[in-house]
């Protein structure tokens, strides 16, 4: 099989925030389908995802807000949590299911059964906080990845790239004070949930660790490239990551209905090869991307695509 993995489970889809709701189970049903029917689906090796153990959960989020939402999940209805997000009576195991997914896809890149993995996972993670859910997510599956490869594998440098359309705050608090995570933002701003300005740059130890770059509304390929290029680049060339992890969102696209931005395929591809290339120069190209955002199911489905061949392409 190929070099670039694929974690996916039905169970994912068993979290469902309601009819209407834009993160909904559709959103991995299209990129599935078009995985398959493209090809690409059969060049990728299939790694399954195992529940994610407390022990690694509790390193990014405190053991009582795991412990509520445990006594919180329904057996039926729905349990609000935020404005929009909530809990299905399927939401915990996708949650569980979601971060052991990067844990598990994390695994098969340090057993060298593959070099790239692309986490096909939901609920996404980015927007929760170490203590409450928020912005659609329960646990932050990137965050609770990072702290796995550390812990687990004793990698002392790892890079997370999050270029979802919306700042992922909850990945940036979580190693705000950290110097071995070097936290890279690409985002919308002003939008939602309001933070990543430039001025946010790491405190102590790793000052200079967190790097925010806000996009205008409208700016797309040739805009992320030039940043790309110019800022991530020479960072992630000086920090010199053992480890490369992808808050892959795909809501900057130009078609999406929750954001303004002016992202397309090639952009994504593009980008994809720009981190790919990190990974490949300082980590032994160990890159593990996990899903966030993305909203317009073709534009979705499109870019995922184009995403992993560029992974099966460096």
């Amino acid at each position: 099989m190929g070099k670039t993995g694929l974690i996916y489970d039905q169970r994912y889809l068993e979290h469902d925030m309601g009819a209407g709701h834009p993160e909904s189970p559709n959103r991995l049903r299209a990129i599935m389908q078009r995985l398959e029917q493209s090809g690409v689906a059969a060049r990728l090796t299939r790694i399954e995802p195992r529940k994610a153990e407390d022990e690694w959960v509790t390193l990014v989020h405190e053991p009582a807000y795991v412990a509520t939402l445990n006594r919180q999940a329904p057996a039926s209805g729905y349990v609000a949590l935020d404005a929009d997000t909530s809990l299905s009576p399927g939401s915990l195991t996708a949650a569980y299911l979601a971060a052991g997914g990067a844990l598990a896809g994390v695994d098969a890149i340090m057993a060298g059964q593959v070099e790239h993995v692309f986490c096909a996972v939901r609920p996404p993670g980015h927007h929760a906080e170490a203590g409450r859910a928020m912005g659609f997510c329960l646990f932050n599956n990137v965050a609770i990845a990072a702290c796995y490869v550390r812990r687990r594998y004793g990698l002392p440098r790892v890079l997370i790239v999050d270029w979802d359309v919306h700042h992922g705050n909850g990945t940036q608090h979580s190693f705000d004070a950290d110097p071995s995570v070097l936290f890279f933002s690409t985002h919308q701003y002003p939008h939602y949930p309001g933070s990543g300005r430039a001025t946010e740059r790491g405190s102590g130890s790793a000052e200079g660790l967190t790097i925010n770059v806000p996009m205008e509304a409208g700016e797309g390929d040739d805009e992320y490239r030039a940043v790309f290029q110019k800022v991530l680049v020479p960072a992630a060339d000086a920090f010199k990551p053992d480890f490369v992890i992808i808050s892959a969102g795909f809501d900057a696209h130009r078609d999406d209905p929750l954001a303004s931005m002016g992202l397309t395929e090639q952009g994504y591809s593009d980008l994809t090869a720009i981190v790919a290339g990190i990974a490949k120069r300082h980590g032994q190209r160990r890159l593990l991307s996990s899903l966030e955002g993305g909203y317009n199911l073709t534009a979705l489905a499109a870019s995922v695509e184009r995403h992993i061949q560029a992974l099966m392409d460096v």
